[in-house]
């Protein structure tokens, strides 16, 4: 068990532009890689734990793979995906898992998909349920709950499925599953969940549109996507991969904790994904966004100037926050008022139970919290310095991590970290003093 010891900080003013590259378009090229007619390039794909064992898998399936300078070169194999002689490993990726699971369900062949402790553990109905109800043989453990998941891939029909949850990993299962139909799939969700998928298959040459819909009687909104499945394989793609903004947050995160000022280089942009940035605006921080560039996403740099916090209510567009709310939590402790979270019962089924592990390390840093079923809520007041857990969580870790800029103390397990930020400490150390003990 590795313990990381956090000195109190000072303000200070930085640029950042070696924050982690985005984990899910990392997840997605590694994978899209496989169905592509001719050799892809990427340049800064994520070494992350999670996104080298979807790449492992990628390998398992046929893929080669070489690494020239910054970049990966993935050759898809020239006979298509290939049944594997062993258990595809997705160590702790629950992305990996749950894309992998749509992508082979349309594959001819036998699949196994196996994670580690934490991972086997993590609800899998929620794609079981829907890859089933379109004609997939997918079988998991307890009553089709959990991994390891099972596979026997065969040729799908093209569907229409009614999602209940905006869920960016099921919409991506479906639709990877549904490339390998003949004719025209649709999938509705209740609102736009992120769309990286989407856009990344669109420039690969997939005939595939979102659009916002009215349904029902009372007119509610939600979101369809409407695309044509084919057997052919896909154009190959030419990448950079823009910094994550979730691992961005963190330090957006630690110029609002310290009422510093930092600039955060080279970031996906992507209306989905920046949502947390914009409940710091509404709680009085100052944010600014520059874009550089615009090709499958809009990438820039993103300006966060700290000051006085007040509170907030958090209830919307959850989908395209859930990752940050932990590191929000952390925002509210100091702010003035009581801020709340609701509609966030999926923080519960994630690497950890991140509505527990975020009110559990908040109290024991002196702050008063309530929590509910799909939520909690947070008083701001004096953080204290104190030793917390990461729950095995590497977003936990990294949220207390900043927490502590404020008073100092330990973080134990702090190894997860590595899942999707290998290099957060180093940079952190740029602020203040960090120890591993």
């Amino acid at each position: 068990m590795r313990i990381t010891k956090i000195a109190a900080a000072k303000r200070f003013e930085l640029e950042l532009d070696k924050i982690a590259t985005d984990k899910s378009i990392s997840h997605r090229g590694a994978m899209f890689a496989l169905l592509a007619n001719a050799p892809c390039e990427m340049k800064g794909f994520l070494e992350g734990e999670d996104t080298l064992h979807t790449l492992q898998i990628a390998k398992n399936l046929g893929l080669v793979v070489e690494k020239r300078g910054e970049s990966l070169y993935l050759i898809p194999p020239k006979d298509g995906i290939q049944e594997p002689r062993e258990v595809l490993d997705c160590g702790n990726a629950g992305t990996g898992m749950r894309l992998y699971a749509g992508l082979l369900s349309g594959i001819n062949g036998h699949f196994v998909l196996s994670g580690d402790e934490y991972l086997n553990v993590r609800p899998m109905g929620r794609i079981i349920e829907p890859l089933s109800a379109i004609g997939a043989d997918i079988r998991g453990r307890d009553g089709n709950r959990y991994a390891p998941l099972s596979i026997q891939g065969a040729r799908l029909k093209s569907f229409t499925y009614q999602s209940k949850i905006a869920s960016a990993q099921v919409k991506s299962a479906m639709i990877l599953a549904g490339l390998h139909t003949e004719g025209k799939s649709r999938f509705y969700e209740p609102f736009l969940s992120r769309d990286h998928t989407e856009k990344m298959l669109k420039g690969m040459g997939v005939k595939i549109q979102g659009r916002e819909i009215q349904s029902g009687q009372n007119g509610q909104s939600g979101y369809e996507v409407e695309f044509e499945g084919s057997c052919k394989k896909l154009e190959s793609f030419k990448l950079e991969v823009p910094a994550d903004p979730s691992s961005a947050f963190f330090f957006a995160l630690g110029a609002c904790v310290l009422e510093s000022r930092v600039v955060l280089k080279n970031v996906l942009l992507n209306k989905t994904r920046i949502e947390a940035f914009k409940i710091l605006e509404s709680m009085g921080a100052k944010v600014t966004y520059n874009v550089k560039s615009s090709l499958y996403e809009e990438i820039g740099d993103i300006e966060v100037q700290g000051g006085q916090l007040k509170a907030v209510k958090v209830d919307k567009n959850i989908a395209w926050l859930i990752d940050e709310l932990p590191a929000l939590g952390v925002c509210f402790a100091l702010a003035k008022g009581r801020s709340e979270v609701r509609n966030a019962k999926e923080l519960r089924v994630k690497e950890s139970d991140r509505i527990l592990a975020t009110i559990t390390n908040l109290r024991a840093m002196g702050i008063e919290c309530e929590e509910f079923e799909d939520g909690f809520s947070v008083c701001g007041g004096e953080l204290k310095r104190a030793r917390v857990s990461s729950f095995g969580d590497h977003r936990i870790a990294m949220s207390f991590a900043i927490a502590q800029l404020v008073c100092g103390g330990e973080i134990e397990n702090s190894e997860c970290i590595d899942v999707s930020f290998p290099n957060f400490l180093e940079l952190l150390a740029q602020i203040t003093d960090v120890e591993n003990i």
